[in-house]
C-alpha cells in the first residue's frame, strides 16, 4: 500500500485525537505534483512575451477594410489580437453603429479566418458572421449581414498616423460664415439643413452636412445646442464621430454619450450643459491622438482613436478629411465652426 494512503487512513481513525490543523498539514504534504492546481506552477502572465503562433502573426493588427455592398463602397474596420498564448480575439466596425467586441476568431488550417458576433442597430435578430483570408498585404473575405445577404471586402493595414513632431498651426478658418450653406455640400438630397438668424440648423433627419474642404491634423472649434433627446455628431475627417447627444447626466460617461468617440473614447465626466443650452467643444486632433474640451471641462487628453467608427465616409484613414454634420439622426443647431489646420 501507498504510504501516503496509508499515513492518510491512520490519521482519519485517529482523527478525535489529533488537531484538525494537524490533520490539513499532513494530508496536504502527501499530494502528488499531479495534485497541483495551475496556480501552483510558473506560469507567465506578460504579454511582451508572448510569442505569436505563425499561422495568426500576419492577421494580427488592425485593418481598413471597404466593403461592396450592392455596387456601393462602404468603409469598415476590423482589430485582430491575441489573448493569452493562443486565442485570437479582437474588435469590429461595421458601416454603422459602433465597435464591437470580437470573443473569438476561429482560424483553420487553411489560413481561413472567421467569427460571428451579435446584432447591434441592425433590424435582425440574426448573428453578422465574417470571413477572410490574406491575399498578400491585402485582406479579402466576405460579411453576411443579419439579413443573410453577403458582401466582398478589400482590407488594408491600418495606418500608424504618429507624428515625429507637434504641428505648426495656420490661420483658422470659418467653416460656416453665418448667411448660408457656402464650403459646405449634402450627402444627400434632402435639404434638411438651412440658415435661420446667423444659425445653421437640422430640422429633421435627412441628409449629412460635409465640408468641401478637407483636413489633417487640426484644432476645432464648435458651437452648437440640441433639443430634449436629440442625438447627433460631429465626424473628425470625416471618419470619426464625436458624440454629441442629450445624455442623461446620472449615466456614467461613455463612448457613446455626449463628448466620446462613438464607441471607442469614453469623456471622464459628463460635461454636457443639457438641452436647448449653447455649449462649446473644442477639439484637438494629430495623427490619431485627439483632446476633447467640452464647456471648458478637459475631458479626453491626447488619447488614440484606434479605427473608424460606424458612419465614416471611408476608410482610407492615411488621407485628409472633411468636417461632416450628422443629419441623418436628430435635430441640431450649430453657431459657429471654426477650424485651425496643421501648416
Amino acid at each position: 500500500m501507498n504510504k501516503c494512503v496509508n499515513l492518510k487512513s491512520n490519521i482519519m481513525m485517529n482523527k478525535k485525537l489529533i488537531g484538525a490543523a494537524v490533520v490539513s498539514i499532513m494530508l496536504f504534504s502527501c499530494e502528488s505534483p499531479e495534485d497541483k492546481t495551475s496556480a501552483d506552477t510558473d506560469e507567465v502572465h506578460h504579454p511582451a512575451s508572448q510569442t505569436i503562433p505563425e499561422e495568426a502573426e500576419e492577421f494580427i493588427g488592425r485593418w481598413d477594410l471597404t466593403l461592396d455592398k450592392e455596387g456601393e463602397e462602404m468603409p469598415s474596420w476590423l482589430e485582430i489580437e491575441l489573448s493569452g498564448f493562443s486565442t485570437l480575439v479582437g474588435r469590429y466596425v461595421s458601416y454603422s453603429g459602433s465597435a464591437r467586441p470580437i470573443s473569438h476568431v476561429q482560424l483553420n488550417d487553411e489560413g481561413e479566418f472567421s467569427f460571428s458576433i451579435p446584432p447591434q442597430w441592425e433590424d435582425s435578430k440574426n448573428n453578422l458572421t465574417v470571413k477572410g483570408y490574406l491575399d498578400g498585404d491585402q485582406l479579402k473575405g466576405t460579411v453576411t449581414a443579419g439579413s443573410g445577404k453577403e458582401y466582398n471586402y478589400v482590407g488594408v493595414k491600418a495606418p500608424l498616423l504618429i507624428r515625429d513632431s507637434e504641428p505648426e498651426w495656420g490661420e483658422s478658418i470659418e467653416l460656416f460664415n453665418g448667411e448660408d450653406l457656402e464650403g459646405w455640400r449634402l450627402s444627400s438630397e434632402k435639404e434638411n439643413w438651412e440658415v435661420v438668424d446667423g444659425v445653421l440648423t437640422n430640422n429633421e433627419a435627412g441628409a449629412n452636412l460635409i465640408s468641401e474642404d478637407t483636413f489633417d491634423d487640426f484644432k476645432l472649434e464648435v458651437e452648437f445646442r440640441y433639443p430634449e433627446g436629440s442625438n447627433s455628431g460631429v465626424y473628425l475627417r470625416g471618419r470619426y464621430e464625436l458624440q454629441i447627444e442629450d445624455s442623461p447626466l446620472d449615466k456614467h460617461p461613455g463612448s457613446l454619450f455626449f463628448g466620446g468617440i462613438y464607441g471607442f473614447l469614453s469623456p471622464n465626466e459628463m460635461a454636457t450643459l443639457g438641452p436647448n443650452e449653447w455649449q462649446k467643444m473644442e477639439v484637438t486632433l494629430i495623427g490619431r491622438l485627439v483632446t476633447i474640451v467640452a464647456n471648458g471641462k478637459e475631458i479626453i487628453t491626447r488619447q488614440e482613436i484606434p479605427g473608424i467608427t460606424g458612419g465614416a465616409l471611408d476608410s482610407r484613414e492615411e488621407e485628409p478629411g472633411p468636417i461632416y454634420l450628422q443629419g441623418d439622426h436628430g435635430p441640431v443647431e450649430f453657431k459657429s465652426i471654426k477650424i485651425t489646420p496643421s501648416k
